[in-house]
């Protein structure tokens, strides 16, 4: 029986390295559940495909040592002892607990997966609609800074509108001004005229009366 005790210790072996593996399996299932980051940016999603791809190698040899011992017990010709019968049993039972706990954790596991990629997918849509948000925000306040632009410019136009509004409004104040003292004068001016167009007549009249005169005197002294 130097066959089984290989098989024996070849199936404990693998027995407790499965154990190993399934636990650090299942921790990763829950370990996902915790985590809030992104499964391939942390490399969760790659320790968990070879996790997976480890203790399904191993389930798979396990199996087949578990076959081999089974081929063993229905050995007629050198049929096993009770306690090696029992083993054998055992060993089976314990691989189909380890199935049934490997299916059982890899549900657990796709499940952890799959709500974290939905967490996952819902940040960054978070993060998408706060990065349009911010900028949106960002050419709202592109926009009311060119129109707090436009403010001041207008401003500073109305600004030196009303300062050349001053300025001709003293150039014409000061033309108002000369024009006032012009008009000022002006009655001494049409005296004056006055004065000038009564002497006109007066010189006027006085020749009239000497002509008329002296037109007389010779109109006398030729009769």
């Amino acid at each position: 029986m130097s066959n089984y005790d290989s098989l024996h210790r070849q199936c404990r072996t693998l027995e407790a390295l499965f154990d190993t593996k399934l636990t650090a399996y299942a921790r990763l299932a829950s370990s996902i559940t915790r985590s809030h980051d992104d499964l391939e940016a942390g490399g969760s999603g790659e320790r968990w495909r070879d996790i997976e791809h480890e203790v399904d190698e191993l389930l798979e040899k396990l199996q087949e040592i578990n076959d081999e011992l089974s081929a063993l017990s229905s050995d007629t010709e050198n049929p096993p002892s009770q306690s090696m019968l029992r083993a054998i049993q055992r060993h089976r039972e314990v691989y189909l607990d380890y199935s049934r706990e490997l299916r059982r954790t890899k549900t657990n596991v796709k499940t952890a997966l799959d709500q974290a990629n939905l967490l996952s997918g819902v940040r960054n849509d978070i993060d998408a609609y706060k990065s349009t948000a911010a900028d949106s925000l960002l050419a709202e306040r592109g926009h009311i800074d060119n129109s707090h632009r436009m403010t001041d410019d207008m401003i500073a136009q109305a600004y030196e509108t009303r300062s050349e509004f001053a300025r001709q409004r003293t150039t014409i104040s000061g033309i108002n001004t000369r024009m006032q003292g012009v008009l000022s004068w002006m009655p001494g001016i049409n005296n004056l005229l006055g004065m000038i167009k009564t002497r006109r007549r007066r010189d006027a009249v006085i020749i009239g009366c000497v002509i008329g005169l002296c037109t007389v005197l010779l109109l006398m002294y030729v009769f």
